[in-house]
């Protein structure tokens, strides 16, 4: 545990640093009450073949550390990635509406799984850097679903930027039968995992 002097002192030291648009990211830290500023990354994400949770691991660490390297002063940089998996097939955001639909047919009346990559950057005055890369699942279970169904929510145009051509916190909602797991990692940003990491490395995040 840290001293109150020590806890006055690490809040002095760092600026926190999100790196990603995400409108969700931005009001699941606005909700704790972390104060911070949004840098985005301009590097193209490439989705490789690879499994999930590697994936996001490394499309966040791409993202964060793009970002890092335009930041001088002691900052947290936090970068996040989200795919959804369905039978070993990854699924990110749909390139059309047609493929918002055949995302949603595909797991419909079934379960799968969103991953969420985070790659939190440590960065000291001296320039010294602590990396901290994880991801989590979550399992989503999904109901049966009609086509017309499935196009009148795609015609919302929601899903058009969101992993897996849904929001679990938006339209979507009525469609969703369970989950196992943290439900922000679905919305993409898995609070509890960014903040136990950060105090095990003797960081507070809700008082930075």
């Amino acid at each position: 545990m840290l001293s109150d002097q020590q806890e006055r002192n690490v809040r002095k030291m760092y600026e926190v640093i999100l790196a990603s648009g995400s409108p969700r990211r931005k009001e699941i830290l606005e909700q704790i009450g972390v104060s911070f500023r949004i840098v985005t990354s301009n590097k193209e994400e490439v989705m490789k073949d690879e499994d999930p949770a590697g994936l996001v691991k490394d499309l966040s660490k791409m993202k964060a550390t793009d970002v890092a390297e335009g930041i001088k002063n002691k900052s947290i940089i936090i970068g996040a990635d989200t795919v959804v998996a369905h039978k070993d097939r990854v699924l990110g955001k749909p390139k059309s509406r047609e493929d918002a639909i055949a995302m949603i047919e595909s797991f419909q009346g079934d379960s799968h799984d969103v991953y969420t990559g985070v790659c939190i950057i440590i960065k000291d005055a001296d320039s010294k850097e602590q990396i901290i890369n994880f991801a989590e699942a979550t399992k989503v279970k999904v109901c049966a679903m009609t086509r017309s169904q499935i196009e009148e929510y795609v015609d919302t145009k929601e899903p058009m930027d969101k992993a897996g051509a849904y929001a679990i916190q938006g339209k979507f909602a009525p469609y969703i039968a369970g989950i196992e797991g943290d439900y922000y990692n679905i919305v993409g940003f898995p609070i509890c995992a960014v903040y136990q990491n950060l105090l095990k490395a003797g960081i507070d995040l809700k008082n930075l």
